[in-house]
């Protein structure tokens, strides 16, 4: 199966085409990722498109969709979301939605950790998102988003024995890659979604934040 998998969930975008095979194996065939928080909807597709001519195939031979759902900020995140489903109706093909955190810790646990794993990556306003992981990349807790002080306080109880994502360094914690989630990342998250043919469900972002952005209020009289 030739998959397309998408994220921007963080300054990250990311797309590629991997191959899922019948026993699970998953093969990145080819991934552009280009880092730029701010230009998601303009890199994007370029990215996809740049990575089917990599990988030798068009995207009408995808056979799947893989998104990074987050959690991340409310306008990239929404980017790769948006994408996704409208090539799903495009093509006429599937498209799941996985968390974005669960995709760096399928990558990480890749050569055994020994223990438990944190992943963490930025979430602006001097907080992380995060989500701790056993050493089959199944998730333990999270996605939650708190400052890095609060979650420090929880490490002693995690039984980590190494960390991934853009903001680990200050945890004490061997750091592995990658900082942010890869297409095979990604694939490897869905494995199970992928080979089950199952309906996909819908695609509902983790934003973890209420948007900074409100509906204005009632405007009040002039006059008294």
């Amino acid at each position: 199966m030739l998959v397309l998998a998408l994220d921007t969930a963080t300054p990250a975008v990311s797309a590629g085409v991997v191959r899922l095979d019948p026993d699970g194996t998953v093969a990145e065939l080819a991934a552009r990722v280009v880092h730029d928080g701010r230009k998601h909807g303009e890199l994007l597709m370029p990215g996809v498109l740049a990575a089917c001519a990599d990988a030798g195939v068009t995207l009408r031979e995808i056979e799947a969709v893989v998104v990074g759902a987050g959690p991340g900020p409310f306008t990239g995140l929404r980017v790769g979301m948006v994408t996704a489903a409208s090539l799903g109706d495009a093509l006429g093909i599937p498209v799941h939605g996985v968390c974005s955190l669960d995709a760096i810790a399928a990558d990480a646990v890749g050569d055994g950790i020994g223990g438990n794993l944190l992943v963490a990556t930025d979430a602006r306003r001097r907080e992380v998102y995060w989500a701790a992981y056993d050493a089959e990349a199944r998730r333990l807790t999270g996605p939650t988003v708190e400052r890095p002080d609060a979650l420090a306080e929880r490490i002693p109880g995690l039984g980590l024995a190494a960390a991934a994502g853009s903001l680990v360094e200050q945890f004490g914690l061997p750091v592995r890659g990658p900082q942010a989630p890869t297409p095979r990342g990604l694939v490897a998250a869905a494995v199970d979604l992928l080979g089950s043919g199952a309906e996909p469900g819908p695609l509902e972002p983790l934003y973890l934040r209420r948007p900074d952005a409100v509906p204005p209020g009632e405007r009040k009289p002039v006059i008294a």
